[in-house]
C-alpha cells in the first residue's frame, strides 16, 4: 500500500474508535495521568465539557452546588475543558484548574482537555453522542449517565445545572438502583 493511502486508512479507522461504553473511553485527569471513569461505575455521572472564558463560565457554580447536594447520594460532575468553541478554553490544565478552584472552588473531578466535535472528537464523546447524535452546540453541553453507563439524558449548554429538568432527572437517576 502506498503510503498516502496507508496514512489515509489509519486516519479513518482512529476517527472511528467509539469505546464500548463511557468507562472504556481513556482520559487523562486535570494533571494528565492516564484514567478512565472506570473509578465513578455504579455512580451518575453529569460529564460536561467546560470552558473558563465564555459566558456560561458562571455554570462553574451551579455544577459545584450540585456536586456537593448530590455527591453522598451517587453523583459525580466530570469535567471536561474543551477549547474548541471561540477559543474559550486557552489555558494549560494546570491554569484550568487554578482558575476553577479559585474562583469557583471547584472540587468535583477535572479532566485533560479534549475535542468534543469534528475529527478529532475523543472516544469518550463519540460514545456519548452516539451514531447519528448531534455535535455538542457549545461549551457546558451536559450529558447525564445512569448508573449501568449508558447515557440517559442530554443538556443544552444553556440549561443550567440547577433547572428543573435537569435536577429531575439526576434525582431520578439517582433513586435507581
Amino acid at each position: 500500500m502506498k503510503p498516502i493511502a496507508l496514512l489515509a486508512t489509519l486516519m479513518l479507522t482512529a476517527s472511528a474508535l467509539t469505546a464500548a461504553s463511557v468507562y472504556d473511553a481513556p482520559v487523562k485527569d486535570i494533571k494528565g495521568k492516564d484514567t478512565s471513569l472506570k473509578a465513578f461505575q455504579g455512580k451518575v455521572i453529569l460529564v460536561v465539557n467546560v470552558a473558563s472564558r465564555c459566558g456560561l463560565t458562571p455554570q462553574y457554580k451551579g455544577l459545584e452546588a450540585t456536586y456537593e447536594k448530590y455527591k453522598a447520594k451517587g453523583l459525580v460532575v466530570a469535567g471536561f475543558p474543551c477549547n474548541q468553541f471561540g477559543k474559550q478554553e486557552p489555558g494549560t490544565n494546570e491554569e484550568i484548574l487554578s482558575f476553577c478552584s479559585t474562583k469557583y472552588n471547584v472540587t468535583f473531578p477535572m479532566f485533560d482537555k479534549l475535542e468534543v466535535n469534528g475529527p478529532g472528537r475523543h472516544p469518550l464523546y463519540k460514545t456519548l453522542i452516539g451514531a447519528g447524535g448531534k455535535d455538542i452546540a457549545w461549551n457546558f453541553g451536559k450529558f447525564l449517565v445512569g448508573r449501568d453507563g449508558k447515557v440517559i439524558a442530554r443538556f443544552e449548554p444553556r440549561t443550567a445545572p440547577d433547572a428543573p429538568e435537569v435536577v429531575k432527572a439526576i434525582e431520578a437517576a439517582l433513586a435507581a438502583k
